[in-house]
């Protein structure tokens, strides 16, 4: 086992409320908590606690505590950081739906949740309501945010009506370790599953990332990574009022809006995807704004490549770093410091975070894999699945006893599905997705490690890579490339090109052998690749 560098940080046992605001200090109150970043508008510390308790009062009064779940569908907006912690605040369950989710999805949602009640903003009404309706959730526990008109003519109460009643926050006793959050996985490995994480699972995973993040109060955080997935929940919502940092929301992502955001906001620190990095890195559009606040990027979701960091760190003239997480680690287990992210390779994420506990198992065999001594060969060990024991890690999945005996281990390790390595000194890097693993003649070849060699391309916008049958059975790695803009295919950029490029920078086996040429690589709303897409498409 290996764990963290870091000492062990402390873990009250309270609730996030108290963690969070419970020792907010007078002159912390009048500071700008939250910055609507398409208006400009702002809320205070000061705002921001009374509204999350005057919501609080109103779901109280409404009945609604411990046991009930209450479903957010909404975008980044001042209110929803209101909303998630109003209902925690009033002891309650919230679920974060992904924002676009069909009606049916959010339905779906909805009811293995067991909500009995929404919050969502007027124009997601049209999804929103017959969700509800098919849940079960009556007109009266639909809640819009905005206050705005219902297409179906129904009357619902707004944030504003729950605001105004005045009712203060109520005397609830909250378990830390009962079921607080239900975020639901990405669905990327098979049907999404309810997450259950606790309050203390959040306390926790803040307080372990907060060493390691190094966000101050001078800093100014964008959230452009929607807070309906656990890493901008956490990372970006509870982190930044941890350290009362400015919390600058983003609705949804345009790269010219993100660009001007930045530049009017003076943002310091973002939280991004690869995608969002790939435009940083590679984009003309970058040019034409001030970044020169921007002193770091920090990624997750999906791995970065070291030349895709270092590209968008030498653009910015920032410190570019990433972290490792899961829905089901609440979610980072992984992060690297800024302050040593020049000592580091870009392409790792880091260390283990604080009161973690680590291994690696051999994919093959499930035997353990062995951390190099200082000194001793490469001092990188052989890559195997990625476990991970610590606080911050999931109940189980919601009523799904087979699937949570099949992703935590009888001693508390939960196994991540992912490929890693790890340094003499404790540096963790994640190679790839277990099951996304290309078998070629016996090697075994990472989708990941293709994708950073086509991102560097100068004619490549993106990429993704998949196995495929060849004619022999044989299982050889496809390539889909987005031509940046203005390449002609085939003229500009050919299916040889792409192979020829790829084999003068990989080992022969390692090839890409197939080359198909996209508009767009299908992506998830946290920027993970979906390749189980790609795969389906190729079955068709």
């Amino acid at each position: 086992m290996f764990t963290s560098p870091y000492p062990d940080v402390e873990i009250p046992e309270t609730s996030l409320y108290e963690y969070l605001f419970g020792g907010i200090a007078e002159e912390d109150l009048d500071r700008v908590a939250i910055v609507d970043g398409t208006s400009g508008a702002t809320t205070t510390y000061r705002e921001l606690v009374g509204r999350i308790d005057a919501l609080a009062g109103w779901l109280a009064g409404q009945g609604v505590g411990p046991g009930t779940v209450v479903g957010i569908l909404c975008p980044n907006v001042p209110a929803f950081p209101v909303v998630f912690h109003g209902i925690l605040r009033a002891g309650a369950v919230a679920t974060t739906v992904n924002s676009l989710y069909t009606a049916e999805e959010v339905s779906r949602q909805l009811t293995d949740a067991g909500a009995t009640w929404l919050f969502t903003i007027s124009p997601f009404l049209d999804r929103a309501e017959p969700a509800a309706a098919e849940a079960g959730i009556a007109a009266e526990h639909l809640v819009v945010l905005d206050g705005g008109p219902s297409p179906s003519g129904a009357a619902h109460p707004s944030l504003g009506e729950a605001l105004a009643a005045g009712l203060p926050a109520p005397d609830v006793r909250v378990d830390p370790h009962a079921v607080a959050v239900l975020p639901y996985s990405s669905g990327t490995s098979g049907t999404p599953k309810g997450v259950m994480l606790s309050q203390y699972n959040l306390v926790a995973n803040v307080a372990q990332g907060k060493p390691l993040l190094e966000v101050t109060d001078q800093d100014v955080l964008l959230a452009v990574l929607p807070f309906f997935h656990i890493y901008g929940l956490t990372m970006l919502v509870n982190g930044a009022f941890l350290s009362r940092a400015r919390l600058v929301t983003m609705p949804k992502f345009d790269l010219a809006e993100f660009l001007r955001i930045v530049q009017d906001e003076r943002c310091t620190y973002l939280f991004v995807a690869p995608p969002i990095a790939v435009a940083l890195a590679k984009h003309p559009l970058v040019d034409q704004f001030d970044l020169s606040s921007v002193r770091v990027v920090f990624s997750g979701a999906a791995p970065l490549d070291e030349g895709l960091g270092q590209a968008v760190a030498a653009r910015l003239g920032c410190i570019m770093t990433q972290g490792y997480g899961m829905t089901e680690m609440s979610p980072a287990s992984h992060i690297m410091p800024p302050a040593l992210a020049g000592q580091l390779p870009t392409s790792s994420v880091g260390f283990t975070v604080p009161n973690t506990e680590c291994k690696l198992l051999d994919p093959a065999t499930d035997e353990e894999i062995p951390v190099p001594a200082p000194g001793e060969g490469t001092g990188v060990s052989a890559p195997g699945q990625l476990l991970v024991r610590g606080p911050q890690n999931m109940i189980g999945y919601l009523n799904r006893p087979d699937a949570t005996a099949a992703t935590v281990d009888p001693d508390g390790f939960l196994r991540t599905g992912d490929i890693a390595t790890v340094t003499s000194e404790g540096v963790v890097t994640v190679v790839d997705r277990l099951k996304e693993l290309i078998k070629y003649k016996g090697y075994q070849i990472a989708p990941a490690e293709l994708e950073a060699v086509l991102l560097a391309h100068p004619q490549i916008a993106d990429a993704a890579v998949i196995g495929v049958r060849a004619d022999d059975g044989e299982e050889v790695p496809k390539a889909f490339v987005v031509p940046q803009p203005g390449v002609v295919v085939g003229e500009g950029l050919s299916a040889e090109d792409v192979m020829e490029f790829v084999a003068e920078h990989v080992a022969p086996f390692k090839k890409v052998r197939v080359v198909e040429f996209v508009e767009a690589i299908p992506k998830s709303s946290s920027g993970k690749i979906l390749r189980r897409e790609l795969r389906a498409a190729e079955r068709a």
